[in-house]
């Protein structure tokens, strides 16, 4: 009994060939759709990333901003609240380091504007309307920190 055993290629099926061939077409459909719509998400994502960081800063001059303005009128209480806001929210930008909104040279300059913090939220809680020139001064010294 010696047979020669032929092994035959297993053909596959037309079913199976078929199943094939619209798997890779559904699988190359989605990538064409996806490709695009994750690039423009990675980008969408980088910008909004950037607007925050410009937004932080906004906020900050504009809590400043306040700060001088309701001074000015006489609002102590809410210039108060704005200027505790400002310099509660740079401690918090300082403190992240090299994570910060802020470059190294920015961090540094910022450090003297801390030396009258307390003073400033003192003259504010008595209603001292040298305060507002104060806030002004800090102000000024705040913007030109952030073009210098």
């Amino acid at each position: 009994m010696s047979e020669d055993v032929q092994v035959k290629p297993v053909k596959p099926t037309p079913l199976v060939q078929r199943f094939i061939i619209y798997a890779g077409v559904i699988l190359v459909t989605f990538l064409l759709g996806f490709v695009p719509m994750w690039l423009k998400a990675r980008t969408a994502s980088s910008s909004l990333v950037e607007t925050e960081h410009q937004l932080i800063l906004v906020r900050m001059q504009s809590n400043l901003a306040a700060a001088v303005i309701d001074a000015r009128r006489g609002d102590y209480e809410p210039a108060r609240q704005a200027a505790s806001q400002f310099f509660t929210t740079l401690r918090a930008e300082i403190d992240k380091g090299d994570a910060s909104n802020f470059t190294q040279a920015q961090r540094q300059g910022m450090q003297p504007l801390f030396a009258g913090r307390d003073e400033i939220i003192t003259l504010l809680a008595r209603s001292d309307p040298a305060s507002a020139d104060r806030l002004s001064d800090l102000y000024v010294a705040y913007r030109k920190i952030m073009n210098g």
